[in-house]
């Protein structure tokens, strides 16, 4: 049923990342339900794995991250998540910190799929995703003046 690699499946200087300047991380649910979109991906250059962190602990893919980044030069390290589950969240946490870590010369990109379309987040509502009480302020109608 599944054909792309997944992230934890492959190896860390693998060929499949020698001609590429792109990494994308797809949540593997992608690939079946909406394989147009990780199509339209792959024209624009980039390699695919694929991650599932609902099956697979987040800190495990993160360190897989760490070792594809420290072995690889990439221009640009992406991930495509779905919008609103609580797993895929995870996949924009890990990138975030896997940067925090190995400091990469590389740019990043978050991209959910939100009612069918790709839409961009920015590293900052990745950021403010994770602090709770900070998303409260933004929030909320008491804002402090």
């Amino acid at each position: 049923m599944y054909k792309l690699p997944r992230l934890l499946d492959i190896n860390a200087k693998s060929t499949l990342f020698r001609d590429s300047k792109k990494l994308l991380v797809a949540s593997r649910c992608l690939e079946t339900e909406k394989p147009w979109l990780i199509e339209e991906f792959k024209k624009k250059g980039y390699i695919v794995v694929t991650a599932c962190p609902e099956a697979e602990h987040v800190n495990m893919l993160g360190f897989k991250l760490c070792g594809i980044l420290a072995r690889c030069s990439f221009e640009e390290i992406a991930v495509l998540s779905v919008d609103g589950s609580m797993h895929c969240t995870q996949l924009h946490w890990m990138l975030e910190e896997v940067f925090k870590i190995v400091k990469p010369g590389a740019q990043r990109r978050h991209f959910v799929v939100y009612e069918g379309d790709v839409v961009e987040v920015s590293e900052k509502t990745v950021k403010y995703s994770r602090y709770l009480a900070k998303v409260e302020r933004l929030t909320s109608e008491k804002r402090e003046k």
